[in-house]
C-alpha cells in the first residue's frame, strides 16, 4: 500500500504520512491494540507496581489471636497460684505482661474464686466468683471485641485458679499497605478516553473541513447581491486529501472565472459590434430607400414596378430587423429601462391598433377588435407595452397576412382576464419564407418578463390561425 502511494505521489498526490488513511489507521491500530497488547501490559504492570507499592502487609503489634491465645497459655502454665509464694509471682508475671500490652486489660481469680490483681484498676468485675458469673464471663466474651483468652494456672492449664487478658481487636488486624489498583484503573480509563477523544477529534475535524467546503460551494445572499455567481477560493489548511479537494476547487473556481470574463468580453464584443452594424447599416438603407422613391417617379413596367414594391418591403423588414436587433442588444445589456405604473391596457391596445390599422388595410388584412369599455389597469411600461404590441402585430403583418384577418379580444383564459390577438394565417410553427431568427419574439419574451406578463400562443379555434394570449393574473382589474 505505501508503494502505491509513493507511486501516487509522483503524478501530485499527498504523501502517506500527510494522508488522512494515515490517520485513520493509526486509530484502527491503537484500538486494537488495546485490548490483545496494552491491556495484558498494563495487568503486568499493574502487579509489579501493586507488588512494590504494596510491599509485605504489616503484620499486628501483638501478632495474630492464636498466637496471643497460645502465648497466655503457654504463661499461666508456667504459674502455680496454690501457695502465697506462687500467688505473689502470678501477680508479679501479670505486671510484667501489662508491660508488654500495654493496651491490654489483665487480671486474675484465685482458687477460692476471689478477684485479684486488675490492671488497670477499675474493672467492673465481681468480688467473688461463682461458676455460674465465670460461664457468663466467658459466653458474653467469645467473640467478641475486646479479644478475651481465659487460661488456668498451673500446669498443663490445669489449676482452679485462671487469669485473663482483654484485647481491643483492632490491635489483631492485618494492615494492608497502599494498593496501585487505583492507579491502574486511572490509567487504563485515560487511556480508553484519550483513544475516544482522539477517534472524536479526529471525525469532528474531518466533518467541519467538509462543511466548509461545502459552504465555500454554494452561493450565498451576499455574494448573489453583488452580482457574484461563482464560489470563493477556500484556504487551503493541510495537504492531506482533502488538502488536495480544496486545490482542485480552486482551480475550479480559477477556470470558472477565467471562462466567465471570456465570455463578459465575448458577450459585449457581441454587443458592440450588433450596436455598431446596426447603425452602420442605416446610411445605405437610407440611400437605397431614397433612390428607390425616385425611380418610382419613373416611368417604368408593371414588372419594374413590382421590383420596386419588392425592394421596398425587403429594405423595410431589413429596417424593423435592425431596430429589433438594437433594441434586443440594448434590453440584454440592461440599458433598457422600464417603469412600471398602472396603465388601461385596453386603450394602449386600442392607440397601438389605430396606428397600425393603415399598414393593416394596405396588406388587406381585416381588423376585428372587440375590446370592452371597462378600463383593464396592469402595472406595465407604457413604451415597453406598446413596444410588445408592436411587435405582435409586426408578426402577424409578416407571417399571416395571407389570411387576411386579425382578432383582438379580451376573455378569460386561466381564471384572469387576457388580451387576445387572433389570426387566421398558416399557423405561429409553419415555415414562412419572411421568418428570421426570432428576435421580434424573443423582444416580446423579454418585455413580458420584465413587466410580469405572461404571454401564451395555441393553435386558433378551427385548427388554424394562432391565438395569443396576454394576461397579468391577478394584477389585472377592470375600472369603471
Amino acid at each position: 500500500m505505501i508503494g502505491r502511494w509513493a507511486k501516487k505521489r509522483k503524478g501530485g498526490a499527498v504523501k502517506f504520512r500527510s494522508s488522512l488513511m494515515s490517520r485513520y489507521l493509526l486509530l484502527i491500530i491503537a484500538a486494537f491494540l488495546f485490548v490483545p497488547i496494552l491491556f495484558p501490559l498494563l495487568s503486568v504492570a499493574y502487579i509489579v507496581a501493586d507488588y512494590a507499592v504494596r510491599g509485605t502487609p504489616e503484620q499486628p503489634k501483638y501478632g495474630r489471636a492464636s498466637e496471643i491465645e497460645w502465648n497466655w497459655h503457654n504463661e499461666a502454665s508456667k504459674l502455680d497460684a496454690s501457695s502465697g509464694q506462687g500467688e505473689a509471682a502470678v501477680e508479679k508475671r501479670l505486671q510484667e505482661l501489662k508491660r508488654k500490652y500495654v493496651e491490654a486489660s489483665l487480671f486474675w481469680v484465685d482458687a477460692d474464686g476471689r478477684s485479684r490483681l486488675q490492671l488497670p484498676g477499675g474493672q467492673q468485675l465481681p468480688d467473688q466468683w461463682s461458676p455460674a458469673e465465670s460461664i457468663r464471663f466467658m459466653k458474653n466474651n467469645s467473640n467478641g471485641d475486646p479479644f478475651t483468652v481465659v487460661a488456668f494456672i498451673g500446669k498443663d492449664n490445669s489449676g482452679p485458679a485462671f487469669m485473663v487478658i482483654q484485647l481491643p481487636r483492632e490491635l489483631l488486624h492485618t494492615r494492608e499497605a497502599l494498593s496501585a489498583a487505583p492507579l491502574f484503573i486511572g490509567i487504563v480509563s485515560i487511556m480508553f478516553f484519550a483513544l475516544l477523544l482522539f477517534s472524536l477529534l479526529f471525525f469532528i475535524r474531518l466533518r467541519r473541513r467538509l462543511l466548509r467546503l461545502e459552504t465555500a460551494m454554494s452561493v450565498g445572499d451576499s455574494e448573489a447581491q453583488t452580482g457574484r455567481s461563482i464560489p470563493a477560493p477556500v484556504k487551503v489548511t493541510k495537504p492531506d486529501e482533502i488538502g488536495q479537494l480544496e486545490l482542485a476547487f480552486n482551480r475550479m473556481i480559477t477556470q470558472l472565472e477565467d471562462s466567465q470574463r471570456r465570455e463578459r468580453e465575448e458577450e459585449d464584443l457581441r454587443k458592440r459590434l450588433i450596436s455598431n452594424l446596426s447603425h452602420d447599416l442605416r446610411t445605405p438603407l437610407t440611400v437605397v430607400n431614397s433612390h428607390l422613391y425616385m425611380l418610382r417617379k419613373e416611368e417604368l413596367s408593371a414588372a419594374g414596378q413590382a421590383s420596386i414594391r419588392l425592394m421596398e418591403g425587403k429594405i423595410e423588414g431589413l429596417g424593423q430587423l435592425i431596430d429589433n436587433l438594437l433594441a434586443y442588444t440594448l434590453m440584454a445589456s440592461g440599458r433598457y429601462p422600464l417603469t412600471l405604473a398602472p396603465h388601461d391596457v385596453i386603450r394602449l391596445v386600442r392607440e397601438s391598433a389605430a396606428a397600425w390599422y393603415p399598414v393593416w388595410e394596405k396588406e388587406g388584412i381585416e381588423a376585428d377588435i372587440s375590446l370592452p369599455e371597462q378600463s383593464l389597469v396592469w402595472n406595465v411600461d407604457k413604451a415597453g407595452f406598446r413596444r410588445l404590441l408592436d411587435n405582435l402585430f409586426q408578426n402577424v403583418v409578416r407571417h399571416a397576412a395571407e389570411g387576411r384577418y386579425i382578432g383582438l379580444f379580451a376573455e378569460l383564459y386561466n381564471g384572469s382576464m387576457s388580451l387576445v390577438i387572433e389570426d387566421r394565417g398558416p399557423g405561429i410553427e409553419s415555415p414562412s419564407e419572411l421568418k428570421g431568427a426570432g428576435i421580434g419574439l424573443a423582444i416580446v419574451d423579454h418585455l413580458a418578463a420584465e413587466m410580469g406578463l405572461g404571454w401564451h400562443a395555441e393553435a386558433g379555434k378551427d385548427g388554424n390561425g394562432t391565438r395569443i394570449f396576454l394576461n397579468q393574473g391577478d394584477n389585472g382589474r377592470y375600472s369603471n
